[in-house]
């Protein structure tokens, strides 16, 4: 990674500068809102069967809602690297994607270059994990393969085609990593399994080879 630092940094003076210590940080919080919200229906459904059995209906809403409400964050992690639905709104120049597919290609290593074309995720291996970068957002999966952060960005020229969109969103990565976590906006922290299964089957196999690379790292 180079020592430069993105100029967008300008724009969020109030944010700290991400480092492996500030997403240890994240990581946790993100625990504890997750166990604020999961432990208290939990306590209520069995609270509720206790009291009154004839309750269980109540009770067993309780448990849903103890289920699905990190399920909905798990989803907000996941949309951060969802592609954009060209088909319904082609752009003029979604023409070009051809070209900036190659140009991307260029930039990435054999083995991630085949893993961006089957997946349409881009692999790079940073100072803070193992990063995916798509058109509008980011994965890091940090050491060890347990953590996954998630990450809302984007190229700010709407204009781009998809492949170049991800290949200005890997050479801002490239330049200055933690800068780019800091401009970033983080979406989501927690278990990979939990946004892997958000994801499209597309995308699946592109966690599952970070995560591999995250542990290998460790």
């Amino acid at each position: 990674m180079s020592e430069a630092a993105l100029p967008e940094l300008a724009a969020v003076p109030w944010r700290r500068r991400e480092t492996d210590r500030t997403l240890r940080t994240r990581a946790r919080l993100w625990t504890l809102t997750m166990v604020a919200h999961v432990v208290p229906f939990c306590v209520v459904a069995v609270v509720m069967f206790l009291i009154q059995p004839y309750a269980a209906p109540v009770s067993l809403i309780a448990l849903a809602q103890a289920w699905i409400i990190p399920g909905l964050y798990a989803v907000r992690g996941a949309n951060t690297v969802k592609p954009r639905v060209h088909e319904r709104a082609p752009s003029p120049y979604m023409h070009a994607e051809p070209v900036a597919q190659g140009l991307l290609g260029d930039l990435l290593g054999h083995d991630a270059r085949e893993l961006q074309r089957q997946t349409g995720l881009a692999m790079e291996r940073g100072d803070l994990g193992v990063w995916l970068i798509g058109e509008r957002g980011a994965l890091l999966v940090v050491p060890g393969g347990r953590v996954l952060h998630c990450f809302c960005v984007m190229a700010s020229d709407e204009r781009l085609p998809p492949s170049d969109r991800i290949a200005h969103l890997l050479l801002a990565l490239r330049t200055d990593e933690q800068g780019f976590a800091t401009v970033a906006n983080h979406a989501f922290a927690g278990a990979p399994w939990r946004v892997k299964r958000r994801m499209t089957q597309r995308a699946r196999p592109a966690l599952a080879a970070a995560v591999r690379a995250a542990r290998a790292s460790a």
